[in-house]
């Protein structure tokens, strides 16, 4: 099943990210991930305002869990993910699983 990760992040005063997206297309090509957005923070529609918004915005679609967790710990290109860590600040990096509809969450019972 297709998940999404979706990466919120501010870039760090450096050079470390533009190098970490110039070499990350290969590497998420080499493991069925595709970009499917890029976005930059243009305003605040709803939110908590003690939370500072992540200026930048990157949604990955990938095959499954496996083929994300494949460019994770492949070893060709471990050198990439410090170039990330260093070349951002206030990284978050949540992983969605792709549903077609709403429903399988909206038959959930919490309790």
């Amino acid at each position: 099943m297709a998940v999404y990760a979706l990466n919120l992040f501010d870039l760090a005063d450096n050079d470390s990210y533009r190098q970490y997206s110039r070499r990350s297309i290969d590497a998420v090509g080499k493991h069925g991930g595709k970009v499917v957005a890029l976005g930059q923070l243009s305003g605040v529609q709803e939110g908590d305002p003690e939370v500072e918004p992540r200026r930048a915005m990157v949604l990955v679609e990938w095959p499954s869990h496996d083929s994300f967790q494949a460019f994770l710990d492949d070893p060709e290109h471990a050198e990439l993910h410090p170039l990330r860590e260093d070349g951002t600040r206030n990284y978050l990096w949540w992983i969605y699983d792709r549903l077609e509809d709403l429903r399988p969450l909206l038959t959930r019972t919490y309790e």
